[in-house]
């Protein structure tokens, strides 16, 4: 047996704690060491701030669609619905509204330290 096959893990996404973030945005977390996996449920209107991060972000809509603002500026704007995928470099500025009520599924490498240390508070501010 390699010396990693213990840390072999399987999870059910209804059995993960689900965080309440905010009002509009909670979320359930698998991480492992380079990566992150993330169910983000986010109701409509719900708006994330510009923000960047040194990890790159995959988004993976399941249901319903967020319209991204990309840029330092946000004068590029993508919308990703349901079966679409949007990629983000590091360190690039980015804020996402949703449109609809949206469940996606976040990918990011490195892992997000400020989401598990809960350090993130453009996304917790009222």
């Amino acid at each position: 047996m390699s010396p990693d096959e213990h840390r072999v893990a399987w999870y059910r996404w209804d059995e993960l704690p689900q965080e309440k973030v905010s009002e509009h945005l909670s979320r359930r977390l698998i991480t492992g060491d380079r990566m992150m996996l993330a169910h983000v449920y986010l109701r409509k209107g719900c708006v994330v701030p510009r923000h960047a991060h040194e990890n790159e972000q995959l988004t993976y809509i399941l249901e319903g669609a967020l319209k991204f603002l990309i840029g330092a500026t946000g004068d590029r704007e993508v919308v990703v619905r349901a079966g679409e995928v949007l990629f983000i470099p590091s360190d690039v500025p980015h804020e996402a509204h949703a449109l609809e009520d949206t469940l996606d599924v976040d990918v990011f490498s490195p892992p997000r330290q400020d989401w598990l240390d809960k350090t993130d508070s453009y996304l917790r501010r009222k």
